[in-house]
């Protein structure tokens, strides 16, 4: 089951927050939940909410693809991944708005594949992430090779898959690959503040940020077209209502109010 809210967050300011709740099955996703959570992320976007967090419901954030009723003999993988999973990790990562989310206990195979794609990620320190697939005659999938390889390198995210270790929280947030690990009790709270705040913020300029990390991510992008690239976001950023109001309050003294605009 897919969970969706629209919490205000400010002055014209909205959260969505968006739950993955079935806890009797860690959250585990089958087609349809695929499906729900991919509506649920166009609904946010239909609703011009201006951050979103994703979290999981009960102890784990989300244990992977839900494969309690598949059968190997007729399983369509393929489809399953590309049909369904490619084009909601897209949409995801492509979402016009901060995402964040919180991620305790198990996050695996499909479950690391939301977290890759959302901007930031908060993980409690006890959670277990990594690549379980050995045990099944299968391999790391949902992008998975392409964050570990960036951040691991091809030795420790190899010894990962091989023997099908998990790494804990901390571990994660220390190799580079997500952005805080957190007391478990703390993990929500500190999670929907953190959506909260940047729902309230300037999220035109963090749009701009987010484009510029996509960029970024291509290696033929070097330093100075970098640069470029920030001047120029940077020359359309003046002309917004967000950057006034942010000069003005500096100004005044006071706390600005941004409106996303």
């Amino acid at each position: 089951m897919i969970d969706y809210a629209l919490e205000e967050a400010g002055t014209d300011a909205t959260l969505a927050v968006i739950t993955l709740n079935s806890p009797g099955k860690l959250n585990a996703l089958n087609e349809q939940a695929l499906l729900d959570l991919d509506a649920a992320y166009a609904r946010a976007e239909a609703d011009g909410v201006r951050a979103l967090l994703l979290r999981g419901e009960g102890r784990a954030f989300c244990a992977g693809r839900d494969i309690s009723e598949v059968d190997p003999r007729s399983d369509d993988v393929g489809g399953y991944l590309d049909g369904l999973l490619t084009p909601l990790l897209r949409r995801m990562a492509e979402f016009p708005a901060p995402t964040f989310a919180a991620a305790q206990g198990a996050s695996l195979g499909v479950g690391l594949g939301l977290l890759i794609a959302t901007d930031v990620v908060y993980v409690s320190a006890d959670a277990k992430i990594g690549s379980p697939f050995a045990a099944l005659g299968a391999t790391l999938d949902s992008g998975g090779h392409a964050l570990f390889f960036d951040r691991l390198g091809a030795h420790r995210m190899l010894d990962l898959i091989y023997s099908g270790q998990l790494m804990s929280g901390e571990e994660a947030v220390r190799s580079g690959l997500f952005s805080r690990a957190l007391p478990p009790d703390d993990l929500q709270a500190i999670a929907h503040g953190a959506a909260t705040t940047a729902a309230s913020g300037p999220t035109r300029a963090f749009l701009e940020s987010k484009r510029l990390v996509a960029r970024l991510r291509d290696p033929r992008v070097g330093f100075w077209e970098a640069l470029e690239l920030e001047n120029r976001a940077q020359a359309e950023l003046c002309d917004s209502d967000d950057y006034r109001e942010g000069f003005a309050a500096f100004q005044a003294k006071r706390k600005p109010t941004f409106r996303g605009r």
